[in-house]
């Protein structure tokens, strides 16, 4: 018999992968200041108080731009980082600072929400999952005229932990940007158990 389990908490923790996009004449002038720009911007987030272990880089790219009649024009440098913010009642002034040392190079992708430690939750659901998987394999064997005996095995398979909630954030932000208004709702953990008892 297969049961679920669900369970909500509150999330405590902020993603969010923020980039740098330059376009310059010239290959050194595009990556010079986009590597400028990422560097104000992870210095401000350094000074905000985030550690440099919750700050990863992930993307550096350089593309040729073209025009008219597949005439180069210029090059364009995008960074981008993810940022980890376990203090999400700071992170709309984070996301304001960000926008801010990023001037109008600054690119906000997108932002989610999750859960640091959610063993507990995990644990709550497994237990609904299990109960609920044992409610119904009790009520089929009544409507058999038996009864529930031993468990022969059970396995589980998680629901992925609490679902994360994205929210994308509009590109290109201008400078002097304003707290980013943020509401991080709830987070579902869910889990189900496969469990086969004996009849009697």
């Amino acid at each position: 018999m297969v049961g679920s389990g669900e369970v909500q908490g509150m999330p405590d923790t902020l993603t969010a992968d923020v980039g740098i996009e330059v376009t310059a004449p010239d290959v050194t002038a595009a990556m010079n200041q986009a590597g400028q720009r990422q560097r104000a911007v992870i210095d401000a987030l350094n000074a905000r108080g985030i550690d440099s272990k919750d700050i990863s880089t992930t993307s550096v790219t350089l593309q040729p731009q073209y025009g008219e009649n597949s005439a180069l024009t210029g090059y364009r440098a995008d960074n981008s980082i993810r940022v980890t913010m376990r203090e999400i009642d700071a992170a709309p002034a984070t996301l304001a600072i960000v926008v801010n040392a990023g001037g109008n190079a600054a690119r906000i992708n997108g932002v989610s929400y999750s859960i640091a430690d959610d063993s507990a939750l995990v644990s709550d659901a497994r237990a609904r999952a299990f109960t609920d998987a044992e409610n119904r394999a009790r009520q089929y064997a009544e409507l058999a005229g038996l009864s529930l005996g031993t468990v022969i095995s059970i396995s589980e398979a998680s629901g992925g932990g609490p679902t994360p909630r994205p929210i994308p954030m509009e590109r290109g932000a201008p400078m002097a940007a304003a707290d980013v208004p943020l509401s991080p709702g709830e987070q579902t953990v869910s889990f189900s158990v496969t469990a086969v008892w004996e009849l009697n």
